[in-house]
C-alpha cells in the first residue's frame, strides 16, 4: 500500500514515520516534505505544494495511493478532501465545510453557541471603532484573535487595554493579517490550564488520542508573543480519566453530533484547545481540523497502534471496532526555532545534528527509539540540512515520567546546533511540578 503525507511541517514528518511503520505500507509520500522526512526509510518527498491540490490529486492517481493523510489546514479549507473523494481516492481529513470550524473564528464560536458547547464569551467586529469600545468596556486581561488562518499567530492575550486596542488596530485598521485579519473575534480572558486534546473522527464515532499540553508563548514561564507551538508533551497531568469523559461527553461529542446535524459530516483528526479551571471543567479555546503542532510528534512517539489503519476505520466508520494503544512513557518534544521567530528570522543556515547516543542499546528500532528528531523548516542542500523556516525542529524523548523526558530531550538537544538557534529551557514545567509534589507527599 501507497500513503500520501500532505505537508512539510513537523507535524507531517511525524505522521509520515509512523504511516511507515505499518506492516502493510510499503512506500510513504510526503508532499512536498522537509530534510527529515527525505531521509526516512520508506518516505520519499514530492515536489508539490500543499496547496497545489490539482496536482495532488493527479499524483495520487498516477502512484496508484491508497490513503492521502492531510497534515495542514489550508489545503483542508480549500477542499482537497472533497475534491479527492469526488474523484473515489481515498483521503483522512475534513471536507471543506467541516474544516470552517478552524477557518473562521467567528463561525465556530457561533457554533458552539449554537449547540450549548462551552467556551468563552466573545463579540466578533469587522470595524475598529465599535471593537475599541467594546474592550474598553471589558478592560484587561482580554483576548483578541484574528477570524481567520493565521498559521497560529494570530492570537493576543492582552494584559492591557492598550495591548488589547493595538491588537485590534494592527488587525483591522492595519491590515497585519491580511484578509484573515479583517474581522476579529474579541472574548473573555479564562482562567485555568491549556490542554490539547486530539479525537480521531468518522462515521458519527469518536477515538480519543492520548491528551497533550503544549507551550504557545515565546518566552519561558509561558511570556511573550504567541507563535506556533515551541514545545508540548503527553500525557497531560491537568487531564485526568474523569476530566478527560468530561471532554469527550461536554465538548467533543456534542461538536460530532452538531456538524453532522449542520451537514458538515466530519472525518479526520479534530483538535480541541481547552481551557481546563479548578474544577475540571472544559472551556473551548479553539478548534482545529487538523492534528496539532507541536503536540503530533510526543503523541506519534507514544502511539502504538498501527496509524493507518485507525485512519481507515475513521473513513470506514468503524471507529467503534477500533482501539488506539499507548506507550505508558511520557513523550516530551522541545521545539528548536530559529532566532527571531515568529517575527523575522535568518534562513539557509547549517544544521549540525551530531551523533547521540540514547545510553539504552537495545532500544534503536523507530517503535521503539527514546528519542527522535522530527524536522520542520528545513532543506536539504547535497547532504547538508539547512534552515528554512521559523520552527526548524521538534526534539523528543520517551522517559517514564515526563521530568526523565524532558531531561533525555534536552540532551539531544544540545548536540544540535546552527548559528542562530532558539529554544525554550522549560517545556512540561507545569507537569514536572506536580510529579515533584507527588514525590513529596
Amino acid at each position: 500500500m501507497k500513503v500520501l503525507v500532505v505537508g512539510g511541517g513537523g507535524r507531517e514528518h511525524a505522521l509520515a514515520w509512523k504511516a511507515a511503520q505499518s506492516p502493510r505500507v510499503h512506500r510513504v509520500f510526503v508532499a512536498p516534505g522537509n530534510a527529515g522526512t527525505a531521509r526516512e526509510g520508506k518516505v520519499e518527498n514530492v515536489a508539490l505544494d500543499a496547496g497545489d491540490i490539482e496536482g495532488l490529486l493527479a499524483f495520487a492517481r498516477g502512484e496508484d495511493v491508497g490513503l492521502t493523510i492531510v497534515g495542514p489546514e489550508a489545503p483542508l479549507v480549500a477542499g482537497i478532501a472533497d475534491r479527492f473523494e469526488a474523484a473515489g481516492l481515498r483521503i483522512f481529513g475534513p471536507r471543506a465545510r467541516a474544516a470552517e470550524l478552524e477557518a473562521s473564528k467567528a463561525f465556530c464560536k457561533d457554533f458552539l453557541a449554537r449547540h450549548g458547547i462551552p467556551t468563552a464569551a466573545s463579540r466578533v467586529f469587522d470595524d475598529i471603532g465599535p471593537a475599541l469600545d467594546y474592550i474598553e468596556s471589558k478592560g484587561a486581561p482580554i483576548v483578541v484573535k484574528a477570524d481567520g488562518l493565521t498559521g497560529g499567530k494570530g492570537v493576543v492575550v492582552a494584559h492591557s487595554v492598550g495591548a488589547a486596542r493595538e491588537a485590534a488596530a494592527g488587525m483591522l485598521a492595519r491590515d497585519l493579517f491580511g484578509k484573515a485579519g479583517r474581522r476579529v473575534v474579541v472574548e473573555e480572558h479564562l482562567e485555568g490550564e491549556e490542554a490539547s486534546f486530539i479525537a480521531i473522527v468518522g462515521g458519527g464515532k469518536v477515538l480519543p488520542l492520548a491528551p497533550s499540553q503544549d507551550h504557545k508563548a515565546l518566552g519561558e514561564g509561558d511570556t511573550g508573543p504567541n507563535t506556533g507551538g515551541m514545545g508540548a508533551y503527553s500525557p497531560a497531568p491537568i487531564v485526568d480519566t474523569e476530566t478527560s469523559e468530561r471532554i469527550l461527553h461536554e465538548v467533543i461529542e456534542p461538536t460530532v453530533r452538531g456538524l453532522e446535524a449542520e451537514g458538515r459530516a466530519y472525518t479526520g483528526f479534530l483538535y480541541a484547545g481547552l481551557m481546563i479551571d479548578g474544577h475540571g471543567a472544559p472551556r473551548v479555546l479553539e478548534y482545529n481540523c487538523r492534528g496539532g503542532d507541536p503536540e503530533t510528534q510526543p503523541v506519534m512517539m507514544r502511539l502504538r497502534s498501527d496509524l493507518v489503519e485507525l485512519c481507515e476505520a475513521a473513513i470506514d466508520a468503524r471507529l467503534d471496532e477500533a482501539e488506539a494503544r499507548w506507550d505508558e512513557r511520557a513523550a516530551l518534544g522541545v521545539v528548536m526555532a530559529a532566532e527571531g521567530y515568529p517575527g523575522e528570522y535568518p534562513g539557509g543556515e547549517p544544521v549540525q545534528l551530531s551523533l547521540f547516543n540514547e545510553t539504552d542499546p537495545a532500544s534503536r528500532s523507530d517503535e521503539t527509539c527514546l528519542t527522535k528528531v522530527f524536522h520542520a523548516g528545513t532543506r536539504l542542500e547535497g547532504t547538508q540540512v539547512l534552515t528554512a523556516g521559523g520552527r526548524v525542529l521538534c526534539v523528543c524523548a520517551l522517559g517514564e515520567d515526563v521530568r526523565s523526558a524532558a531531561a533525555l530531550a534536552y540532551r539531544r538537544v544540545e548536540s544540535i546546533s546552527w548559528p542562530h538557534a532558539y529554544f525554550r529551557r522549560d517545556i512540561g514545567y507545569r507537569a514536572v511540578e506536580r510529579e515533584e509534589e507527588a514525590a513529596r507527599a
